[in-house]
């Protein structure tokens, strides 16, 4: 079977309460906030190259989302990643003035956000209450109409406007966001930090 959704649909699935909890919060937490959004239900989209078909089907870019880690395992970051780039990690940790950054395991990203592998979602900051991991968004990001993110699940993808995204929902996930600009792979320069935290 395809994993291209065949059927775009508006707002939370008829049969949300027959979904994973984790998910179940996701459209509880944009219900709240009144938010409009287009859903796609498709087949578990683990990789960028399946989410490249699912973003075509919805007509909106999906971004890379990384959990990072730094060598003491003290200091947690989600990347926001624009999917066509490469994640070098010397570009990043210099951007942000730390040690270099690796991988967080399964385990912590459960433990800190409630996903799993190829799940992570911007919306898993939500169960950070402690606000234990730091947001950072690479620059092209958010120069995009629209955002597109799995709702905890790899199983849906939802599409929401710019405008909702960086007025709405992140102010409602209450977690600082760093903004940088990471270079393309063919530039081969340093990345600079664009803006500092915000609440």
């Amino acid at each position: 079977m395809t994993c291209i959704p065949t059927v775009i649909e508006s707002g939370a699935p008829s049969n949300r309460s027959e979904r994973a909890a984790r998910e179940q919060r996701c459209y509880a937490f944009l219900e709240r906030l009144q938010l409009p959004y287009r859903r796609a239900d498709h087949e578990a989209a683990a990789t960028m190259e399946v989410c490249r078909e699912i973003e075509t089907r919805l007509g909106c870019p999906i971004c890379k989302n990384l959990l990072l880690t730094n060598r003491q395992q003290t200091d947690f970051y989600l990347l926001l990643l624009a999917g066509e780039k490469v994640f070098k990690t010397k570009y990043l940790s210099k951007a942000l003035g730390c040690a270099r950054l690796s991988f967080a395991t399964d385990a912590q990203m459960e433990q800190l956000l409630d996903v799993t592998p190829g799940s992570l979602s911007v919306l898993g900051l939500m169960n950070d209450p402690e606000q234990r991991v730091r947001l950072v968004i690479d620059k092209p990001v958010l120069e995009q109409a629209e955002i597109g993110f799995h709702p905890c699940m790899n199983t849906s993808t939802l599409a929401v406007s710019m405008g909702d995204f960086t007025g709405t929902i992140l102010p409602a996930l209450r977690h600082a966001v760093t903004v940088v600009e990471l270079p393309a792979e063919e530039e081969g320069k340093d990345s600079h930090l664009i803006a500092g935290e915000t609440s």
